[in-house]
């Protein structure tokens, strides 16, 4: 034995056996991954399992002795995953088809279902995509377009989250956030015909607001008026001789103010009943 040591060969050998025996035995669990360990086909361990409000570096992230030759690692991602839905189009409820993008965002919370269940992640992302548009077209086909630039966006979004999260607990996921990055109507006609009846609609509102306007308008100038008119009788009706004198001075304004041609004269007898005010009768 010690002259089989004394080769280089046969050393190389037993290093690498060695270095085999111990990568086969010890494994480092980082951070951002779960990892099942699968002994003949059959999972026995779950190590650094996700779980919720865990900090980081206070994990059970870190080294582990398993079986060697007899343990698989299946290794999944802690961290929040996105999968991506190919553009599709809907049908709202006014008819118009929409090009529709959109993504969800889920977390692996329970790895030994998830490796039950699909095996991988991508198997998991696979199931959920398909599920990701059908759940989209449903709830956006009981919405009309304008509905997705209100603030009822919102509600549809929390719909189609609820009902891809039924099927992603199946997977051992939790859907975190659906979100829709675009939601156009497809180039040429239907986007112009679509402008056409917007803009028609809006100019229709408008005339009805403008109409509904000069209405208000014109009770209220009318309630004016007559509060006006209201308020003179009741003036005048309590000194007649005043109201004589302010029917004079308003007649004087008129006629003795400078809007009148410069070059024009008045000639007046000095007993002419329109100036019985200058006299003081």
């Amino acid at each position: 034995m010690p002259n089989a040591l004394r080769n280089p060969v046969t050393l190389a050998l037993l290093l690498l056996g060695l270095v085999i025996l111990i990568g086969s035995t010890v494994s480092i669990v980082p951070e951002t991954r779960q990892a099942v360990i699968v002994r003949f086909g059959e999972p026995v361990r779950i190590l650094n399992a996700y779980k919720p409000g865990e900090q980081f570096g206070q994990t059970g992230a870190g080294p582990y002795l398993r079986m060697p030759f007899a343990d698989q690692i299946v290794w999944i991602d802690k961290r929040i995953q996105s999968v991506e839905m190919e553009r599709q189009q809907v049908l709202s409820t006014d008819q118009l088809r929409l090009q529709v993008d959109a993504f969800a965002r889920y977390r692996i919370t329970n790895p030994l279902r998830m490796y039950i269940a699909a095996g991988t992640e991508q198997r998991v992302e696979d199931a959920l995509r398909p599920i990701l548009g059908s759940a989209l077209r449903n709830e956006l086909g009981k919405r009309t377009f304008a509905a997705l630039l209100s603030a009822e966006r919102g509600q549809v979004m929390n719909n189609i989250e609820s009902g891809l999260n039924r099927v992603a607990n199946q997977y051992g996921a939790e859907v975190i956030d659906v979100r829709i990055k675009r939601a156009d109507l497809p180039d040429g006609t239907p986007l112009q015909s679509a402008f056409q009846r917007m803009r028609t609609a809006r100019q229709q509102e408008a005339l009805t607001i403008r109409a509904q306007g000069e209405k208000q308008a014109q009770i209220i100038r009318a309630e004016a008026d007559a509060s006006a008119a209201k308020v003179y009788a009741a003036s005048f009706g309590k000194d007649p001789r005043f109201y004589e004198f302010y029917r004079a001075m308003q007649a004087y304004r008129r006629t003795f103010s400078g809007d009148n041609d410069s070059a024009t004269s008045i000639i007046l007898s000095p007993s002419n009943e329109f100036l019985k005010e200058f006299r003081g009768q």
